[in-house]
């Protein structure tokens, strides 16, 4: 290589030298800007998972200390202090003062609390659901038949995750009512659904048997009785 090439090398690298300091000089802010953004979002994060932590151990030990009383009036009252942000832990602690209240007697305020639950549009669906069930079978028949086989058969509904549940308590009405032919046949769609707990399918044989029926039928075939049991604009 000549002398005279070397030379223009170096002026050439001299010259790319510069345009990299006069980048640094006019745009390294952005680069420090982004580490900072980066390091800074890094630690808020960090911040804030910690900050959830020690918010959802606090609550779990006010739970945990409002279940240590012995009498449920005592629980319930404890509970009644105990205060949740987030909507799920909020569910679950109605859930928790509904258990409470209603092992002490007092129905309509356990009601109160799981209607609270089942009206919360930010809470997820299978909470409303769950709530909605439990006040309903707590409250018994101090309800109308008719209000409560309206909650119950919208719990039912095909895909519905208490589905099955629900279908048990309209047989228990369809029986109360004197009409053991249609829950018969309700008893053996729940017995042939293949997600039906053994739990479940235990309770559905006896009852077939104690209604003096044989658990037989298929699928279809309980579909088909539980329509022709059905009575006219039902």
């Amino acid at each position: 290589m000549s002398d005279t090439d070397s030379f223009i090398d170096e002026v050439n690298e001299e010259v790319r030298r510069d345009r990299l300091y006069g980048y640094l000089r006019r745009y390294g802010w952005i680069a420090i800007l982004a580490v900072v953004l980066i390091v800074g979002a890094a630690a808020w994060n960090e911040y804030t998972k910690s900050q959830e932590r020690a918010e959802a151990q606090a609550l779990g030990d006010a739970m945990l200390a409002a279940l240590e009383a012995d009498a449920s009036n005592d629980r319930a009252e404890a509970l009644s202090t105990v205060s949740a942000v987030a909507p799920g832990a909020q569910a679950v602690l109605n859930f928790m003062r509904a258990d409470a209240l209603a092992e002490a007697g007092e129905i309509d305020a356990a009601v109160a609390q799981l209607d609270a639950v089942a009206t919360d549009g930010g809470v997820d669906p299978i909470y409303r659901q769950m709530a909605q069930f439990k006040a309903v079978t707590l409250q018994g028949k101090s309800v109308p038949v008719a209000e409560r086989r309206q909650s119950l058969e919208s719990l039912a509904q095909p895909g519905a995750p208490l589905r099955l549940l629900a279908e048990e308590q309209l047989a228990l009405i369809d029986i109360s009512e004197g009409a053991p032919e249609k829950a018969i046949a309700r008893y053996q769609s729940i017995l042939s659904d293949a997600e039906t707990s053994p739990a479940l399918q235990q309770r559905a044989l006896q009852v077939i048997v104690a209604l003096g029926e044989e658990p037989s039928l298929n699928g279809a075939e309980a579909e088909a009785a539980l329509e022709a049991s059905a009575p006219l604009g039902e």
